[in-house]
């Protein structure tokens, strides 16, 4: 068996049902995915405000006795101290935006941080966040600040943690993967779930497909299997059947009266050709094969014009294509003892058109006619041989044989002589007459009856 392509199986019911539902379920996971990656990293990065805000006043706690000391190369120290236990980056910075200390970087290089977002933040709200990216470092920080002051609300300065958000932007991807791979896993089960659905469905159909080919390709026997469980499905089986079942009635109704026709065709008398548009023989009975020296085999693969033969014939089958009308003609060849009446009519069929032709041959008739002419005739002088005789008879006895008795009695038995001969004539012509009847009606009870109606002929 063929392979089907590719495409042909991409476009059967079983995927149609099977894709659009493994599609959905796939992007209603990567919607989920998008939609679960963002909360957590929403999520996480208020965790890491969270840590960063107790980390920082944790060391804000711890830096106010070295800020209040003013030795910066021990809160540099210190700084690096915090730093490593918290495993955070420590900025201090005074009130002027200078850094006083740093856990991963020279304050003498650095930048003056009054500017800063989360700077600015906490100097006006008392604690400022900001993730951004950091010039010193060269990476995306979280950062967190919060003043320092005194007891008597006297600003010392602010203290600044920072993480890099690198490690949650690590985790989101891990998570994303996670959740992609479980995406994919279930998308893969959805698929096969949905292909088992649609196999399920589909079943039906391509048993349906495969008892219509059968009954395309002339089984028509081929039925479908009642269904369990009712339901649609049933009724279309029921539907498929009874259908299947009206088409054999009338496949076998049209069997056969084609049979019939084959047979009253073959029997008819008279040849029957049917042509096509193109001139070429659809139709051509035993009468028609006879009568034009052909096999039906060799009729229907040719055309008209080549079977035809006789002129007379072919431009009568043509002047009636060409009027659109039935025309009637005699062929008669004397040489050859034929002498046909041809009758061709317009077939239409749509937008083409063929024709029927009839040939009735009438050789018979005029050979019979031939006959009967020529009997006439001889009867005719046969008869006038002895009206004469008996009207000769008969004027002498009308001129005086009557009053000579040995002569009347001789001309009497002349007389009944002609007579008997002229009654042995008609007895003669009643049986003949009586015989010909008798041929007429055995041959209308040879004659079998048929359903076709053609058209009026005129007998000669």
């Amino acid at each position: 068996m063929a392979e089907r392509p590719l495409s042909a199986g991409l476009h059967s019911i079983r995927w149609r049902f099977a894709l659009p539902y493994a599609v959905l379920v796939l992007l209603s996971l990567l919607a989920l995915t998008l939609y679960v990656t963002a909360q957590v990293r929403r999520v996480q990065q208020a965790d890491m405000q969270t840590n960063l805000l107790a980390t920082a006043r944790l060391v804000g706690a711890q830096a106010r006795p070295w800020m209040t000391r003013g030795d910066t190369a021990a809160l540099q120290a210190w700084a690096i101290e915090a730093a490593g236990l918290s495993e955070t980056r420590v900025t201090i910075i005074d009130p002027q935006g200078r850094v006083l200390a740093d856990s991963h970087a020279r304050p003498a290089d650095m930048d003056n941080h009054l500017t800063r977002p989360e700077v600015q933040a906490a100097l006006n709200q008392g604690m400022g966040s900001a993730t951004r990216h950091s010039a010193t470092l060269g990476v995306d920080m979280m950062y967190v600040a919060i003043p320092l002051r005194d007891n008597d609300d006297t600003l010392r300065g602010i203290v600044r943690v920072a993480l890099p958000v690198a490690q949650i932007a690590e985790q989101s991807r891990e998570l994303q993967q996670a959740i992609l791979l479980a995406a994919l896993l279930v998308t893969l089960l959805s698929l096969g779930l949905g292909w088992w659905i649609a196999a399920l469905t589909t079943n039906p159909v391509r048993q349906l497909i495969s008892v219509a080919r059968r009954v395309a390709g002339g089984d028509t026997s081929a039925r479908l299997r009642p269904a369990s469980g009712g339901g649609e499905w049933d009724q279309l089986t029921q539907a498929f059947n009874t259908m299947a079942d009206q088409l054999q009635d009338k496949m076998d109704t049209l069997s056969a009266q084609h049979t019939r026709l084959a047979a009253i065709l073959d029997n008819l008398a008279d040849g029957i050709i049917i042509t096509r548009d193109d001139g070429s023989i659809e139709l051509i009975n035993r009468a028609a094969t006879q009568m034009l020296d052909c096999t039906a085999s060799s009729a229907l693969q040719r055309n008209f014009v080549q079977i035809a033969r006789y002129q007379q014939l072919i431009e009568l089958w043509q002047r009636s294509r060409q009027k659109s009308d039935a025309q009637i003609a005699v062929v008669e060849l004397a040489h050859q003892n034929i002498f046909w009446q041809a009758i061709v009519t317009p077939l239409p069929r749509g937008e083409t058109s063929g024709a029927l032709v009839i040939l009735q041959d009438l050789s018979h008739v005029r050979r019979l006619e031939t006959i009967r002419r020529d009997f006439i005739s001889n009867i005719s002088h046969e008869l006038r041989t002895p009206l004469a005789s008996l009207r000769a008879l008969a004027d002498t006895l009308r001129d005086g044989a009557l009053q000579d008795p040995p002569a009347a009695r001789h001309f009497l038995d002349r007389i009944d002589i002609e007579v008997d001969a002229l009654t042995q004539m008609v007895e003669e012509l009643l049986e003949l007459s009586r015989i010909e009847s008798g041929q007429v009606a055995l041959r209308l009870q040879a004659t079998p009856a048929t359903d076709i109606v053609l058209p009026p002929v005129e007998r000669l």
